[in-house]
Parts: C-alpha cells; sequence; structure tokens
C-alpha cells in the first residue's frame, strides 16, 4: 500500500509542475521580433532569376527564442514578384540583432521583364514591399510575427 500512495503523489506534484510551468509560460509576455532592414538586394538575371539580400532583425526580448519559418511575399512596384518560404532553425539572441540571408525566385512574368529590364538598364530605381509573418518559438510556444517592410532599391545585376 505505501508504494501505491508513493506513486500517487509523485503523480500529483507532476502534474502539479506541469500545470505551474504551463501558466508560467502562458503569462510571459514577449516583445515582436523587428524587422529592421533588408540590405544587399542582388538580383541574379540569368534562366531562374532570384532575388538575394539580407535581412536584419531585433529581438526585444531577454530570453533567446529561434526562428523556424519565414513566409513572406515579395512585390515590386506593387505587382507580386514572389515568395520566399523558408523553413529554418535560426538562434535568435536575446536583446540582439541577428541577421537571415533570403532568396526568392522571381515571377518575371507578372513584373513585365522587358519593363524590368529596361528600368534596370536606365538606373530606375523600384518600389520592394515585403509582406508576410515569421514563425518563432520561445521554449517551445510558437509565436507568429507580422512582416510589413517597404524600401526603394536600385537592383544591380
Amino acid at each position: 500500500m505505501k508504494h501505491n500512495t508513493l506513486a500517487y503523489s509523485i503523480v500529483r506534484l507532476s502534474i502539479i509542475f506541469f500545470m505551474v510551468t504551463l501558466l508560467y509560460a502562458c503569462n510571459t509576455e514577449y516583445e515582436e521580433v523587428k524587422l529592421r532592414q533588408i540590405k544587399d538586394v542582388v538580383v541574379d538575371a540569368n534562366t531562374d532569376p532570384r532575388l538575394r539580400a539580407t535581412a536584419i532583425f531585433f529581438n526585444p526580448n531577454n530570453k533567446q527564442g529561434k526562428l523556424r519559418k519565414i513566409d513572406v511575399d515579395i512585390y515590386v512596384n506593387g505587382k507580386k514578384a514572389g515568395k520566399i518560404d523558408q523553413k529554418l532553425k535560426t538562434v535568435i539572441p536575446a536583446n540582439g540583432e541577428f541577421t537571415v540571408p533570403l532568396e526568392v525566385e522571381l515571377a518575371m512574368k507578372e513584373l513585365g521583364f522587358f519593363d524590368t529590364l529596361l528600368g534596370v538598364l536606365g538606373g530606375k530605381k523600384f518600389e520592394v514591399r515585403y509582406e508576410g509573418s515569421l514563425k518563432l518559438t520561445y521554449h517551445g510556444i510558437p509565436f507568429r510575427v507580422p512582416v510589413k517592410y517597404k524600401d526603394e532599391v536600385r537592383v544591380r545585376f
């Protein structure tokens, strides 16, 4: 009978510990990770045109996390040009910046290849918009962070 009481106490303590941990995790407030800048935007003009860039993020939280997924649409001059759909396991430092390389195949048909080529050769600047979300985890708890960023870039080949 003593073993049953001991097993019952252990199960009960485990449940209480689990509930307290769950309540603590749910009550923890996290600030959103911020997209600070997208830099080094380069378009590789080959048979499969690709846009490459570096995204700089800032984590204002005092705990590190993980960036699991980037799901962002890219618009060039108001027209959808591509989609970033990257799965990652990038560690997000506490109270710090981190960079993520971005790469997306461009849909030149939607942009009008000839107009785009003339604009690039003429040194025209393009408005590039990034809209979507990031999937992050802190202590195994998933969060979605919206991404809305706009910039004017001169595309280099």
